[in-house]
């Protein structure tokens, strides 16, 4: 059963030819001369494994190469571990992986080897799957939370909260009037534009849990600057804000699956804004927020302004918002 799941499902919606070669380990050509690795791995064990915009075939791939992009890394390939509960109907499991053989398909990245393990029913859940990621990195390329100086813009690639309000409402049945998906999508290509239009950017960031909020705060305490954001400029869609509202969530600490948070320097911020617009993922993207010195005596933080003129201080998730997310 075993070797017709690997031949029948896996080869047949993503047989690479390494994977083809039916060896135990994938060989891999060697890189360019001064160029490095960037590695990545996630475990994905989202409930529904079904959802709007989405599945967690999706969102294994997107995640991951999204995670392996935020280096400066173009990613290249990706293994794939499943876990399948015994029962998982074979139809589910087609689809799941012909999902992730086009989800792939678009990043631009080769799965080259995996594994796969069954569980006894009731053990499982369906299906857990485990994808680590591989991209090659310029010499030159050096990107980190710890690169962001007083006077950057923090820039955001578009609407925040859309996934974790799409798990929520499929989990709990909640009927709302207007659709509302998740945004999971690989951002790598999007990425590599903003880098080319803002040849100086700190840094990218992937806010998945915990959400913006989380995202920022860990931007600033890793670079010891204050950054103070604008909450009429984060852009939110109404029927996530309206959500979140009615379930008193913070929409900034809502997850996120499909968007980037970017750091670069005042001058370049419209080049970088203007690359993520020219993407399909992007056309949201704008300058939220800036960083700043830290007073004399005080930590690195993360400030909201108010459209009241009021600011408060924006403090990371504490706890789990929601759990299987992703």
């Amino acid at each position: 059963m075993m070797r017709r799941i690997i031949d029948e499902v896996f080869f047949e919606a993503y047989g690479t030819e390494e994977l083809a070669q039916g060896d135990d380990a994938a060989v891999l050509p060697a890189l360019p001369e001064g160029a490095r690795i960037a590695y990545s791995t996630d475990s994905f064990v989202v409930d529904p494994l079904f959802f709007p915009g989405g599945d967690i075939g999706h969102l294994a791939v997107c995640g991951t190469v999204n995670d392996v992009a935020t280096s400066g890394a173009r990613p290249l390939y990706l293994t794939c571990g499943f876990i399948l509960e015994e029962g998982l109907p074979m139809e589910d499991l087609r689809k799941i992986c012909a999902s992730m053989a086009a989800t792939a398909k678009e990043a631009g990245v080769r799965i080259v080897t995996g594994d796969t393990k069954v569980v006894n029913r009731g053990h499982g859940d369906g299906v857990f799957i485990n994808t680590s990621g591989i991209g090659v990195l310029s010499p030159d390329v050096h990107l980190s939370g710890a690169n962001i100086r007083p006077g950057d813009a923090v820039i955001v690639s578009g609407t925040m909260g859309d996934h974790g309000i799409t798990i929520m409402s499929c989990r709990e049945g909640l009927g709302f009037q207007a659709d509302i998906e998740s945004d999971a999508a690989p951002l790598a290509q999007m990425m590599a534009s903003v880098m080319e239009a803002a040849p100086d950017v700190r840094c990218f960031r992937d806010p998945t849990r915990g959400g913006l909020a989380s995202t920022l705060n860990e931007l600033a305490e890793q670079s010891g600057v204050e950054i103070a954001i604008e909450e009429d400029r984060v852009p939110v869609r109404p029927a996530v804000a309206g959500a979140c509202e009615m379930l008193g969530y913070d929409v900034l600490q809502v997850a996120n699956e499909g968007k980037m948070v970017c750091c670069v320097p005042e001058a370049q911020a419209e080049a970088a804004v203007a690359a993520m617009r020219a993407s399909r993922y992007g056309r949201d993207a704008c300058v939220i927020g800036w960083a700043h010195e830290v007073a004399e005596g005080a930590r690195p933080r993360v400030l909201l302004r108010t459209p009241f003129g009021g600011t408060r201080i924006l403090d990371m998730l504490v706890g789990e918002q929601l759990p299987r997310i992703c």
